[in-house]
């Protein structure tokens, strides 16, 4: 038995599709409402809360293989969850921060969840995704209110990864041997801009999309009620602040795990035209 949590999400929600259309076997997902849930045939939805590891023993048991984003929820209590539950491989999302700037908070608590996982006794394979492609989302309001999209270090390029790739690496983790104590640093293909990334869902809409660059301080003035000062600052050093050659270098892990080229930043957005319509 395979657990998918976060199924609704953009990696989860396409690993889901992936292990469903490769036959992977019993599938169960983690949610809040089995009753509202709606996925493929077949999928056992059972109802569970990561941020309260205390629901999740009907939802771990028979489970042999976890896939888990980091920092959802307690994961010190999550993964001991697993561990009584008798989980054997654990499928862990980091971050590639871990790596290229672990003098950050964000790198630090996920290099803690990630050290947490190997010392738990059960197998384990890390993910170190970079700039999520669906990160453009955050400009979805802008661009269906046909307003600037204002941006911060627009000409940074770095190696966006299509949220698919993510999943598919995780389903070959999850369900291919040879991957176990393994740690995957994942980017897309080629480096991509924010004006590129914009110009690209503005071909995919038809139609110009205002662009304007704006300095640090406007953007973080911006973020810090989202995001917080501490995290508002880590997202804008990796965005074009404190970018250094490990964070902008283009890997080809993607195609070296699955066998199939990592997916380039138009595609997602041909694919995700109508979030901006």
């Amino acid at each position: 038995m395979i657990l998918v949590t976060g199924a609704t999400g953009n990696i989860g929600s396409a690993l889901l599709k992936e292990l469903h259309a490769h036959g992977a076997g019993p599938l169960r997902v983690l949610t809040r409402d089995a009753a509202r849930a709606a996925f493929p045939e077949g999928v056992e939805a059972v109802e569970g809360d990561l941020a309260e590891p205390a629901s999740l023993k009907p939802v771990l048991k028979g489970v042999r293989s976890l896939f888990l984003v980091s920092r959802l929820g307690p994961d010190t209590d999550i993964l001991e969850a697993a561990r009584q539950a008798g989980v054997e491989h654990v499928v862990l999302v980091s971050s590639i921060t871990v790596q290229t700037h672990p003098h950050l908070g964000p790198a630090g608590e996920n290099l803690a969840v990630e050290e947490l996982l190997k010392a738990s006794g059960m197998a384990w394979t890390i993910l170190r995704p970079t700039q999520f492609a669906s990160n453009a989302l955050m400009w979805a309001a802008s661009i269906q209110g046909r307003k600037t999209v204002h941006v911060p270090y627009a000409e940074t390029a770095l190696p966006t990864i299509h949220p698919a790739d993510i999943a598919s690496v995780a389903r070959v983790a999850l369900t291919e041997p040879g991957h176990h104590g393994r740690t995957y640093a994942l980017t897309g293909p080629e480096p991509v801009t924010a004006r590129q990334q914009v110009e690209a869902i503005a071909a995919a809409l038809d139609r110009e999309v205002p662009f304007a660059e704006i300095s640090r301080l406007q953007a973080r003035a911006q973020m810090v009620a989202t995001f917080g000062p501490e995290a508002a600052d880590a997202v804008l050093d990796v965005t074009g602040g404190d970018v250094n050659h490990e964070l902008s270098m283009v890997r080809d892990t993607v195609s070296q795990v699955t066998g199939t080229p990592a997916r380039p930043f138009q595609q997602w957005a041909s694919e995700n035209a109508n979030a901006f319509r």
